[in-house]
C-alpha cells in the first residue's frame, strides 16, 4: 500500500477488511468508511479539528453511564435518531420516535389503572387506548412500556435519592387491547445541558428544551414493536422540538377527565384530566 493517497486510500481501507461479500455488515461497513473519507476530503479538516472530534467522543464515553446514555443523546440532536425512526416506520403503523437517553429495562409491571404518579405535584392525567394492527384489529395482551419525566420536568433517574424507576412501569392490554392508567403530567425540560452534547449545543446556538412526551415501546406477538412518544397539542416547544422528536400524528388532545365515560375503568386515583392515544402496530 505505498502508493495510496487521499483519492486512492478510501478503497484500499474497505478491501482490508474481509467482510462476505454482499453482505449488510459489508455495506454498512463500506458506506461509513465512504462517507467519513468524503466529509475529511470536502471539508479539508485539520489536525486539531481531528482531534477535537475524537476528544468530543471520548468525553461522551467518559459521562455516560447505565443511567445516561451521552451516544444516543448525539445522536438525537443530530436528527439522526429521527431519521432511523422514520424510514423504519411500516406503513399504517403508528411513527417511531425518540427513545431518549433515559430509557431503563425491567420497569415494574404493574396492573391496568395504576397510578404512577404517587405523591409528586402536578396534574393528574388518565392516559388510555387500544394497540391494535394494520387493520384495525385489537391486540389483546400487548405490552405497553412507559417511562416518563414529572410535573416539573424532571426524570425521577436524575433525582439524587429517588427510586430511578418512579414514573416507569410496564403494564398488558386487556382482552380487547385497552390500557389504561393514570400518571402526573410531564412538563417541557432540557436534554442534559452539562456533557458534550450541552456544549455542541450552545456552540450552535441551540436550545435544549423538549417538548413535553410521554415514552412508549408498544409490542405484541406476531408484531413488529414500536419505540415511540406521545405529545401534547398546544403546549411549548411543539414546534421546536430539541431532538426533532415530534410527529403530527404523535399529538394528543389533553381533554379534562370525563368521569362517565370512563365509569367502566378501575382506577387508583381520580383524574384531572385525559389523553387517549391509540397504538397501531405491523406484523413482524
Amino acid at each position: 500500500m505505498t502508493d495510496v493517497n487521499q483519492f486512492t486510500i478510501t478503497e484500499a481501507v474497505k478491501k482490508s477488511f474481509a467482510t462476505e461479500p454482499d453482505s449488510r455488515f459489508e455495506l454498512l461497513l463500506q458506506k461509513l468508511i465512504d462517507h467519513i473519507h468524503s466529509y475529511v476530503r470536502e471539508t479539508n479538516l485539520t489536525h486539531d479539528e481531528w482531534m477535537r472530534m475524537l476528544t468530543f467522543l471520548y468525553d461522551c464515553g467518559q459521562i455516560s453511564t447505565p443511567e445516561r446514555h451521552e451516544f444516543i443523546l448525539l445522536s438525537d440532536v443530530l436528527g439522526l435518531s429521527a431519521i432511523v425512526d422514520m424510514i423504519n416506520t411500516r406503513g399504517g403503523a403508528t411513527e417511531g420516535s425518540n427513545l431518549g437517553p433515559f430509557y431503563l429495562e425491567k420497569a415494574p409491571r404493574m396492573e391496568l389503572g395504576a397510578d404512577l404518579a404517587g405523591p409528586r405535584p402536578g396534574v393528574s392525567v388518565l392516559c388510555s387506548g387500544i394497540v391494535r394492527d394494520t387493520l384495525g384489529h385489537p391486540l389483546p395482551g400487548a405490552t405497553i412500556d412507559t417511562w416518563q419525566a414529572d410535573g416539573s420536568g424532571t426524570y425521577p433517574i436524575q433525582e439524587v435519592g429517588q427510586d430511578k424507576y418512579d414514573l416507569r412501569a410496564v403494564f398488558k392490554a386487556d382482552e380487547t387491547g385497552r390500557y389504561w392508567y393514570t400518571t402526573v403530567l410531564p412538563k417541557p425540560y432540557t436534554v442534559p445541558y452539562d456533557g458534550p452534547v450541552g456544549e455542541l449545543l450552545r456552540a450552535g446556538k441551540r436550545h435544549a428544551w423538549r417538548a413535553a412526551h410521554l415514552h412508549y415501546i408498544v409490542s405484541a406477538q406476531g408484531m413488529r414493536g414500536i419505540t415511540t412518544e406521545v405529545f401534547f397539542a398546544n403546549t411549548e416547544y411543539i414546534d421546536n422540538d430539541a431532538v426533532f422528536g415530534v410527529r403530527k400524528s404523535l399529538i394528543a388532545e389533553l381533554k379534562p377527565f370525563d368521569a362517565a365515560a370512563h365509569a367502566d375503568l378501575k382506577l387508583e386515583r381520580k383524574p384531572d384530566a385525559q389523553v387517549t392515544y391509540d397504538f397501531v402496530l405491523a406484523p413482524a
